[in-house]
């Protein structure tokens, strides 16, 4: 097994969002911005890698998350960016400069409510699967 495409592949992540049209003027970062954080923006989150080689070659299963948080009234704002994400993720045609990108997939998503009701959050998980 190998870490070695896990870099690649958060950028790829990063340049299929900054790219997706309907996700224009939405802040993407990769860590929690400091203080208060007004607005909409997506967070590229934790990641699990699992071995996947096998007799052919290296590979690696990255299980990674995706959140949406929001300061906007109800769901439907964080509903609307999540949307607009995971179909920027999942769009294909993705490449990696380490590795092989074979597959994403969505695994599942979980909406809550932080703050005592006063920010929103969205954690998509997804999967790849990435051959070296």
């Amino acid at each position: 097994m190998s870490y070695a495409a896990a870099a690649a592949l958060q950028a790829t992540i990063y340049g299929a969002l900054s790219a997706a049209p309907a996700l224009s003027g939405v802040s993407i970062v990769d860590a929690m911005p400091p203080g208060t954080t007004p607005g909409t923006f997506i967070l590229i989150g934790p990641e699990v890698a699992v071995d996947q080689s096998d007799g052919t070659g290296a590979g690696a299963e990255h299980r990674f998350t995706i959140s949406v948080i929001s300061d906007a009234t109800g769901f439907l704002t964080a509903k609307s960016v999540a949307s607009a994400a995971s179909a920027a993720v999942l769009a294909g045609g993705l490449s990696l400069t380490t590795g092989h990108l074979v597959s994403i997939n969505f695994q599942r998503a979980v909406a809550r409510r932080l703050e005592e009701g006063s920010t929103r959050r969205i954690d998509m998980t997804f999967r790849a699967r990435v051959e070296l």
